[in-house]
């Protein structure tokens, strides 16, 4: 009985033996035992690094935008209206998608946002609305890293071109177009070791931190200041989440405890607005430098308030956005990385009209 009893055993660890090769050799044969999934596009692709071209050098390589047979409509989803760089860049999206059809190009453009900046899966929502729709291309701006990947995957399976446009990063997408988020905090960081004679206190307000261009911008100032600037001490460092009054409450903070502080640099102008307010009720002077060159900013410099701000130039960011979709639509290869403009802004420069500080001309159509 025993030697039957063991006999049995060894037929059973046969049998699962030759079932799990079986189900090894079904899944290696792509058959209907699902394998695990294999890895998506690495996340840790950098547009900051990439082999990009500029929109100039776009241009010049491949010529006149071309027309497309027959009408196409465009779907944008950025992070949330209520900040006003986002409401520019669909303002300028509209912009070149009205030029476009002066030009006889049947083309529209529908750009919606999530309801707030931390509204991931409302701006996954929104892409999957569109995707559903049959939209002709996607323009998208996600909040994360990550959030939009599952649309980028189902646009790619449906056909539909995506183009990341500035930030979020979306490792996935065919295209990215958008400024070097880098030289944001390098301009920065120059700007400002400049002004305090490349020695002193500066503090930085980071926006959210799952954000691709808020780590960039940080680690662009960090990095310029540690080999251009050793001298100037960074001595809070903190992220407020794109939120006005939590940059004020910080800078209200930080002013405080360090009463020799010479400038903060924020992310985002919407920070750095609020910091203001902390540096004004303060009654010290302390330099404010921000990144995306809305209008309050702009007015707030010519106030002689805030000190500066990178301008990334939302508007026409949104119009080159427009036209690479239709490039691509049209057939054209393009790089991955097409650069858009960016210059900072300050005393010496906020009323010079931005086409002439980026040397501002409209596309070419067939």
């Amino acid at each position: 009985m025993r030697r039957i009893g063991n006999l049995k055993a060894l037929v059973l660890i046969l049998l699962i033996v030759i079932f799990a090769t079986a189900c090894a050799s079904k899944n290696e044969a792509g058959n209907d035992t699902v394998a695990p999934a294999a890895p998506a596009e690495t996340a840790t692709f950098n547009p900051d690094e990439a082999d990009g071209v500029d929109f100039k050098q776009m241009r010049e390589q491949n010529g006149v935008v071309p027309k497309p047979s027959g009408s196409i409509k465009l779907g944008s989803v950025s992070k949330a209206f209520e900040n006003e760089y986002w409401r520019t860049l669909k303002e300028g999206m509209e912009l070149g998608a009205k030029t476009m059809k002066e030009s006889g190009i049947d083309v529209s453009v529908d750009v919606r946002s999530a309801q707030g900046e931390g509204d991931e899966q409302g701006q996954l929502s929104v892409v999957k609305d569109m995707i559903n729709k049959k939209y002709s291309a996607l323009l998208l701006s996600p909040i994360s890293d990550g959030n939009l990947t599952p649309g980028v995957e189902d646009a790619k399976k449906a056909g539909i071109p995506v183009i990341n446009v500035n930030d979020g990063l979306i490792a996935t997408a065919p295209n990215f177009v958008g400024p070097k988020a880098i030289e944001n905090g390098e301009l920065a960081a120059e700007w400002i070791a400049d002004k305090i004679n490349n020695q002193g206190e500066v503090a930085i307000v980071i926006g959210m931190p799952k954000a691709f261009a808020a780590r960039q911008r940080t680690a662009g100032f960090e990095n310029w200041m540690k080999e251009n600037a050793p001298d100037v001490k960074i001595v809070e460092k903190q992220n407020a989440d794109w939120d006005r009054s939590k940059a004020r409450d910080l800078a209200e903070t930080w002013i405080k405890k360090h009463p020799d502080l010479k400038a903060i640099f924020a992310n985002n102008d919407t920070m750095a607005l609020g910091i203001v307010e902390a540096v004004k009720a303060s009654g010290k002077q302390i330099l404010v430098v921000g990144v995306d060159g809305i209008g309050e900013a702009y007015e707030s410099i010519k106030k002689g308030e805030m000190s500066a701000t990178i301008d990334s130039f939302p508007k026409y960011k949104g119009q080159i956005s427009v036209e690479v979709a239709l490039r691509i639509l049209g057939g054209q290869q393009l790089p991955r990385v097409i650069w858009t403009p960016q210059a900072l802004i300050d005393s010496t420069n906020v009323n010079t009209p931005a086409e002439e500080i980026i040397g501002w001309e409209n596309a070419k159509f067939e």
